[in-house]
């Protein structure tokens, strides 16, 4: 589909939006970020049924006040906001004849400029470009760039004029895309390098708008990490290594930052990063001198302002009243019931009934002989009692497909092989910890590793050596239905998309598959997600009563089995 071809032809590689004044003096500028707000619209959050601190409708509160005192706001969000609560899911996917209740907010709050982040992406086409088409302001996408023209699929950059000073905004994602999501969803496009994709612009810019100021909107964190040799936390490389930029504004790492980096030609460059959920918000102000027209000298200086002392709008609550009834009777559906309270806190320590849950229904689902899947959420919980379409968003946290793939027996090995060792500490007496815990804090709590890549298989018996090494540990003793089990054999494999595509690198490093042939291992993917399949199938059976399938278990059982007591207190805080 061709995107916004009038705008793109109105803007040119920018538009202008002026306000003339040519007076001499000082001229406070307010530029303010969202990003990662994953669908925390309403200071309430369906999923857990309960208030929350962060939202749009505070934002709303703080950003009035701010227009209130100050002349000159540019209102900014930097992607990853379609997708996370069930408002924005309705919205994607169920009512898709109204105007999305995601562009309605934004352009009732004036945004000015926006980007797309990659679970913006991850919604597929249909969504994102209906989106993009309501909001009243342009979505920035540089590095988005059309395989038909070579063009960028959305406006590159954006010139916002205010009192005679000029800003220059560039928007990009991060390229690491086709990692993690199925081509399906961004069919048509590719994602460039973020430092080359701002080499080529910020001269464009300058040379076609010389603004006064240069701001970069970047849906990437600051560190240069690589997924498959793309970098995927480009934002501090283009900082640092592409002169020009006064501030760039990161999201997606969900980290809060505010610091200043020396930049190649020895000039300095703001960085800020609000984290996610709507609960800071991103705040520069630039204090410009201008001198016979012209500026002389600017001044910046950035903050996060915490959300938790603004109330929720009030007028914004009542204009979309509508649609917080509509999600909160999309999510309080009965859609079955579960005889047993589940928990994916015992998923770390052995088999355990949430994640065998989901086992059972992938392969129910696809008939495949074997499934991988992991704990996409940190301590969820599903309740005993009734299960409401609110539970499968604990359930099951993301938009993934499900992916019935290929893989011999030895790809399998490796792959489980690999998965424990990002998991569990290679024990060398019954003292040692059996996770893999951090030296230090790296932004997955005590794990070394993000939990959501520690994959268990159900379909076959096997053990985990936890005294053993990577290429050791496994060991598959038959197949769930009593067959052998076969190193050469070709099985079908259940997996989410995310893994299907490579994420985690447990396809590619661990089971040794080219990045090139996922794709042709896989033979069937859903239309849908997973968590709709999830629904029809709770749907269908009515009472769930799920049970460990005890298909695998940790060994040496006189040293694990109280390792994971200690453990679970450490992670937890209670007893196991």
């Amino acid at each position: 589909m061709k995107l916004l071809i009038c705008l793109m032809t109105l803007l040119g590689l920018g538009s202008l939006s002026a306000v003339h004044a040519s007076q001499d003096g000082e001229v406070t500028l307010k530029l303010i970020e969202t990003s990662d707000v994953h669908g925390c619209y309403f200071s309430y959050d369906f999923i857990r049924n309960k208030q929350t601190k962060g939202s749009l409708a505070r934002v709303s509160s703080y950003v009035k006040e701010q227009r209130e005192k100050y002349d000159n706001v540019i209102l900014m969000d930097n992607g990853d906001i379609l997708q996370g609560q069930p408002v924005a899911y309705y919205y994607n996917y169920m009512d898709t004849t109204s105007e999305h209740v995601c562009a309605a907010m934004l352009n009732y709050m004036k945004y000015d400029v926006g980007t797309m982040g990659n679970h913006d992406i991850e919604t597929g086409h249909a969504v994102y470009d209906r989106w993009v088409r309501q909001c009243s302001f342009p979505v920035l996408g540089a590095n988005i760039v059309d395989n038909k023209t070579g063009k960028p699929y959305l406006p590159p950059y954006y010139i916002i004029e205010k009192e005679g000073v000029k800003i220059a905004i560039l928007g990009m994602i991060t390229p690491a895309i086709p990692s993690w999501l199925p081509e399906q969803l961004w069919s048509g496009l590719h994602f460039e390098d973020m430092e080359d994709c701002a080499r080529k612009w910020v001269k464009i810019i300058r040379e076609k708008e010389n603004p006064d100021i240069l701001v970069g909107l970047f849906h990437a964190g600051p560190e240069g990490n690589k997924l498959d040799d793309v970098v995927e936390n480009g934002s501090g490389n283009v900082a640092k290594n592409v002169p020009g930029f006064d501030v760039v504004f990161m999201g997606h790492d969900h980290a809060r930052r505010n610091e200043k980096v020396t930049n190649v030609e020895g000039d300095s460059v703001l960085m800020v990063d609000p984290a996610n959920m709507s609960k800071v918000v991103s705040e520069v102000t630039f204090t410009v001198t201008k001198q016979d027209g012209k500026v002389v000298s600017k001044q910046v200086e950035g903050k996060l302002v915490n959300m938790d002392g603004y109330a929720p709008d009030s007028d914004f609550m009542n204009v979309f009243q509508g649609a917080y009834e509509a999600t909160m009777d999309f999510v309080s559906r009965k859609i079955g019931r579960i005889e047993e309270t589940i928990t994916t806190k015992d998923a770390y320590f052995g088999p355990s009934a949430f994640i065998d849950l989901l086992h059972q229904l992938q392969l129910d689902i696809t008939g495949a002989d074997v499934s991988f899947c992991a704990p996409l959420s940190f301590s969820a919980e599903i309740k005993k009692g009734d299960i409401y379409m609110s539970d499968m968003f604990n359930l099951y946290k993301y938009e993934n497909l499900l992916y019935t793939m290929e893989l011999t027996g030895k790809e399998i090995k490796g792959f489980l092989e690999m998965s424990y060792t990002l998991w569990t500490n290679q024990m060398h007496s019954p003292d040692d910890h059996l996770m893999l815990f951090n030296e230090e804090d790296k932004g997955f709590g005590r794990f070394k590793n993000p939990s959501f890549n520690f994959d268990s298989a159900a379909g076959i018996i096997y053990t985990v050596d936890v005294t053993k090494p990577q290429g050791e540990k496994i060991r598959i003793e038959r197949m769930a239905s009593g067959e052998p089990f076969d190193m050469n054999k070709v099985y079908r494999v259940a997996v989410n998309s995310y893994r299907g595509n490579g994420g985690g690198d447990l396809l590619t490093k661990g089971a040794g598959i080219p990045k090139t042939e996922l794709a042709k291992r896989i033979v069937y993917s859903t239309d849908k997600d997973l968590r709709f399949y999830l629904m029809k199938r709770i749907e269908e059976v009515k009472v769930l009563d799920p049970k460990p399938l005890n298909q695998w278990k940790f060994i040496p059982e006189e040293w694990t089995i109280l390792a994971s007591k200690r453990d679970y207190d450490i992670l937890f805080g209670e007893k196991k």
